[in-house]
């Protein structure tokens, strides 16, 4: 019998490549626990998150590559997700969020975007598919959970012995929200006792173990959710939006939120994108067709999934539905969770000197722009229109002595700065400035 070296086995899977991190798997380090055994080979491949998208074809090419060396007789996978960090530890004695694996926040900066709808049928998705799941409905002053699962006030939530709220579950997915409690009351409250109440259903609900925990954020980016931000560990945050240019204005208000309070910014998801047609395959855009200042150009963020406007989300959730949109856009939400802790090494260094803002990649790639051309490339709502996309800035009342007065960096993918000019809204995607020639001026959003 040939004899098997770990080597060979380790090179027989470097073809396995991760989609969203471009390296090989074991280069990646994701290869744990191997064990050969004369023939008999045993490993387990160590994913980011649970919920991996690809993990079954992980593990079958893994099992083929493996199982074709000469001498192996047979092959034992094991898929399991790294350890969670300790953040959870910091949470306050008695918090029943130490038994939950991780939390993503869905929010947007405005109401009536569809976020509820978003966060209830990603969480959904991902419950049918055998995982442990929670949604949380934080939104206390308009409560969305209950509508969207027909859940009526003759079903209340019960505390257990040890004075936990109880959540209630639909389709295999775990259900809290202040409107159980609520009823049909209006919620007439001043902020000091939003936040008890909030600190109460967030620490106090008996969720036990879970995989996953959608929290629907309440709309904006005022005291509550910093209250919410601040005091859950959150494994990153998916902003809801549309094209419509109220809904663009304030998105980077809430990319600067959450960066301020260091929770990682997985993407963004585009609902109400467009109306499907009946009798092709046509799109309507209902705020206009996509330009190509593409959100993702105009804030760094991967757009996660166009949602277009389907009757089906305009009913009760009394059903599972497969429905295609929300199965890519749980996809694509787990794997940015996953994604987001290898990619943040790979962010710029960025320099601040001698009128330049300098750029510098690990790669050994250089850009550096002047104060004034980095001023007029913004692309925010107020140095662009958002209906043409044309500039809105004039270059010519830019100060000469326009200077940052703070930059941050936003993650692994933009930065944003505030200026000496009062303009605070500026974030640059870091892509936009890759090779980027000296001689060019002004980066426009197409650039």
């Amino acid at each position: 019998m040939s004899h098997i070296s770990e080597k060979q086995v380790l090179d027989a899977m470097r073809h396995i490549v991760d989609p969203d991190l471009h390296q090989d798997i074991v280069s990646l380090g994701f290869i744990k626990n191997l064990t050969i055994d004369q023939g008999r080979v045993s490993f387990d491949v160590e994913l980011t998150t649970p919920a991996c998208p690809v993990k079954d074809r992980f593990r079958r090419q893994a099992q083929e590559a493996v199982r074709a060396l000469p001498g192996v007789t047979d092959v034992e996978v094991r898929m399991t997700s790294a350890k969670k960090r300790s953040m959870m530890d910091e949470l306050q004695a008695g918090s029943t969020l130490k038994q939950v694996g991780t939390v993503i926040a869905i929010s947007s900066c405005k109401g009536g975007v569809g976020k509820s709808t978003m966060a209830a049928h990603i969480a959904l998705e991902i419950a049918q598919r055998g995982y442990r799941v929670g949604l949380l409905d934080a939104d206390l002053y308009g409560p969305s959970i209950p509508t969207l699962f027909g859940i009526g006030p003759s079903e209340s939530v019960k505390a257990n012995p040890e004075k936990q709220l109880v959540p209630l579950e639909r389709l295999g997915l775990k259900l809290m929200s202040f409107g159980f409690i609520l009823k049909d009351s209006p919620a007439v409250m001043r902020g000091p006792m939003v936040s008890q109440y909030l600190m109460q259903i967030l620490h106090n609900t008996a969720w036990g173990e879970l995989d996953y925990l959608f929290i629907d954020m309440p709309p904006g980016t005022g005291d509550i959710q910093l209250t919410l931000t601040q005091s859950v560990p959150l494994d990153g945050a998916v902003i809801v939006t549309t094209r419509q240019a109220l809904s663009l204005v304030d998105v980077s208000r809430g990319i600067l939120m959450f960066e301020k309070v260091k929770v990682p910014m997985l993407g963004l998801i585009e609902n109400m994108s467009y109306v499907a047609c009946e009798h092709c395959d046509g799109k309507n855009y209902v705020f206009g067709e996509t330009r190509n200042a593409t959100l993702q150009e105009r804030f760094g963020l991967e757009t996660l999934a166009e949602i277009p406007i389907e009757r089906q989300l305009n009913t009760t959730i009394n059903t599972y539905m497969a429905l295609p949109h929300f199965v890519e856009a749980a996809d694509h939400v787990i794997r940015a969770v996953g994604k987001h802790a290898r990619l943040q090494s790979q962010a710029p260094e960025i320099k601040c000197d001698q009128n330049v803002v300098t750029l510098a990649w690990s790669d050994g790639q250089r850009t550096a722009l002047d104060f004034k051309t980095l001023r007029a490339s913004c692309t925010c709502a107020l140095c662009i229109d958002e209906m043409t996309g044309e500039p809105q800035l004039d270059e010519a009342s830019i100060p000469e002595d326009i200077a940052p007065e703070e930059i941050t960096l936003l993650g692994h993918y933009a930065f944003s700065v505030r200026w000496n000019d009062g303009h605070a809204s500026s974030i640059y995607a870091h892509e936009r400035f890759r090779n980027v020639s000296p001689e060019s001026k002004v980066l426009s959003p197409e650039s």
